[in-house]
């Protein structure tokens, strides 16, 4: 059976893997799903991922969650865009989460990126989702 929405998947993955204290989680792969991890990589939201193969054309992605003093990095992660309610957005336009302590993930043409660094190429795009 196909999944209407594989990242709002992933991100409901992470978000139950950290309110059970797990160390890691594991989701489907896709090039979407990378991009998104990376972002979040970068941003220090995680520790790491990696891709793995599990059998010939299917792969896997093992993100490790990250954790401060116990409690966990990411204090809410949420799908924006869904596939029946697209929202896009101009650069001016661009969403601050909590006025700059959170980030928003964008997919513009020029690659998937945060608002921040979306801000500073001057590209507007599709709000993927929002994390605290």
């Amino acid at each position: 059976m196909s999944m209407t929405d594989p990242l709002g998947d992933m991100l409901a993955r992470i978000r139950n893997a950290q309110r059970a204290k797990k160390s890691d989680v594991v989701s489907p792969a896709s090039r979407l799903r990378e991009n998104v991890l990376e972002v979040l990589k970068r941003e220090g939201y995680i520790a790491g991922y990696e891709k793995t193969n599990v059998r010939p054309g299917v792969d896997e992605l093992h993100i490790q969650l990250k954790y401060h003093e116990g409690t966990s990095v990411i204090t809410e992660i949420y799908r924006v865009s869904t596939p029946g309610r697209r929202v896009y957005s101009s650069v001016r336009d661009l969403p601050r989460v909590y006025n700059g302590l959170g980030i928003s993930i964008v997919s513009t043409p020029k690659g998937v990126m945060s608002d921040n660094e979306a801000r500073k190429a001057n590209v507007g795009g599709e709000i993927l989702c929002q994390v605290f």
